[in-house]
């Protein structure tokens, strides 16, 4: 291995450390955004107001040396507003009027999806070909985004009022989602004393956070993310996970071929943060629930029983040994 790529490796883990100088409490988060970034996906991130979804998302942000742009998604949001779009402008000669492309707030390396689920399906799809191909198409033209790219979605709970329900389509093109929990007691007095000592939210550089990483750390490491080995009996494993889902009673949607890549994608990343060039089992099962569990559609009869997607992926991933 590089010296640069365990330099980007040690960086990117300092990551955590500049999270925590802010936010309490929230460590499977900040993992699942560092897997998402190194692995070029997305991440979907829910909670009740008040757990630091966005404070968290800000500070990832001010702890890498990327740019970074924040869409808050209302119900009057247009898909031009966050793609781009044709203006008319005038010529520098003074001439006749011409249309040119103004960028929209998705031309940036992370973007903040801030409530997500507050705006209409039809502005939700208008990221669906830039989180799936790092472009955006606009008048007949492809423009290619910047690299790295990562979109931070924030959504509260789906039966919230004034919420829109992300398509399947939009969940699927997340790499991860990830449940921001209430704190525990202890995680929750440590909130309220930082409050009490002056901490200010609406500014993180007060706290000490500085940018540890940047964009050439990151590009690095997607490309040894790339080259961490996944054995023939992981690569098993990780099918036969996917497949317990579609045959199972309480699902309509199981797992498809693409969640079963992306759990591969997500454990390459994972298994590289911790300094190994190989997958272990292990791995798959700490990334399963994040990875899978906003892919799987309960039947309405499940629904009615109360069914949990959760309690089914246990249960799936029960069913399955474990390589050896």
């Amino acid at each position: 291995m590089s010296d640069n790529v365990q330099q980007s490796r040690e960086r990117l883990n300092q990551v955590r450390a500049e999270v925590a100088k802010v936010v309490v409490g929230q460590d499977a988060a900040v993992s699942g955004l560092l897997v998402a970034l190194l692995t070029g996906g997305h991440v979907l991130m829910e909670g009740v107001p008040g757990v630091a979804k966005t404070l968290l998302v800000r500070t990832l942000a001010a702890s890498l040396a990327v740019e970074t742009r924040r869409v808050q998604f209302t119900p009057d949001l247009m898909p031009g507003d966050i793609t781009g779009s044709m203006v008319v402008t005038s010529s520098a000669d003074g001439g006749s009027n011409e249309l040119s492309f103004r960028e929209g707030p998705v031309f940036t390396n992370l973007l903040l999806a801030d409530e997500i689920n507050r705006t209409p399906p039809k502005t939700q799809s208008a990221l669906l070909e830039a989180m799936e191909e790092g472009q955006v198409s606009v008048d007949g033209v492809s423009r290619a985004l910047p690299r790295p790219f990562l979109v931070a979605a924030t959504q509260n709970p789906v039966e919230y009022e004034g919420t829109y329900p992300l398509p399947e389509a939009q969940l699927d093109r997340f790499l991860l989602k990830v449940v921001l929990p209430v704190p525990e007691r202890e995680a929750e007095l440590e909130i309220l004393a930082r409050h009490a000592a002056g901490f200010d939210p609406r500014d993180i550089a007060a706290a000490g956070v500085s940018p540890v990483a940047g964009p050439e750390d990151v590009i690095a490491a997607q490309v040894a993310c790339t080259q961490v080995t996944v054995s023939a009996e992981v690569a098993a494993y990780i099918v036969d996970i996917a497949r317990a889902t579609r045959v199972s009673p309480s699902l309509s949607l199981g797992v498809s071929p693409r969640g079963s890549t992306a759990l591969m994608r997500a454990a390459r990343a994972w298994a590289w943060l911790n300094g190994r060039d190989f997958v272990t089992p292990d791995d798959v099962k700490a990334l399963a629930h994040s990875v899978l569990v906003h892919r799987l559609a309960l039947r309405p009869e499940a629904e009615l029983e109360g069914v949990d997607t959760g309690a089914v992926l246990s249960s799936a991933l029960g069913s399955v040994p474990v390589p050896r």
